[in-house]
């Protein structure tokens, strides 16, 4: 054998279909594309993410262009060193002197006490949300935490109606 008698295998090389040479060619004039239209153009065709016009699927869906959830809670942040440079020895912390004190915009909005930094100092912390660490430290330093229940408006109070009825309701016909 030599280089000259080298051939590929039969099938694996495959003459490509040479279109649009004619009407005689057999696929010739429009050469398969159709009349007019994205198809018949150079560079057209749908992309994947067309649908016919129909809103496509990614625009559909809250979680792929953003979504607003109506149930988030929304906290307004107070760390322990605020609090240990704010307020006295034995001073009660609660949404209102928060407030008072500037560490807070609105006292009438859930608050969440974190944990950065140390405190030194015995306090009566009143809050929505706290963190172990905060309440941890709170603790170690003598005070005491008191988590107060959130006040729901609007959809989110109407759900958590809805949900406290219906738990009664089972358990109502569970004792009946």
């Amino acid at each position: 054998m030599k280089l000259h008698d080298l051939r590929p295998d039969p099938g694996a090389k495959k003459k490509r279909k040479r279109v649009g040479r004619g009407i005689a060619a057999g696929q010739g004039k429009t050469a398969g594309r159709g009349t007019k239209g994205t198809g018949a153009r150079s560079g057209g065709g749908k992309s994947a993410y067309f649908e016919g016009g129909q809103l496509p699927l990614v625009r559909r869906l809250p979680f792929k262009r953003g979504f607003n959830n109506i149930f988030r809670i929304e906290y307004q942040e107070v760390n322990l060193d605020q609090l240990e440079e704010r307020f006295e020895k034995k001073a009660e912390v609660s949404p209102q002197t928060l407030s008072e004190a500037g560490l807070i915009r609105k006292a009438d909005s859930p608050v969440v006490i974190l944990g950065r930094g140390e405190l030194n100092k015995a306090l009566v912390v009143k809050t929505h949300r706290i963190t172990k660490s905060a309440k941890e430290k709170i603790e170690t330093a003598g005070g005491s935490v008191e988590i107060l229940s959130l006040e729901f408006t609007g959809a989110r109070a109407t759900v958590k109606l809805l949900r406290k009825e219906q738990i009664e309701a089972i358990r109502a016909k569970r004792a009946g």
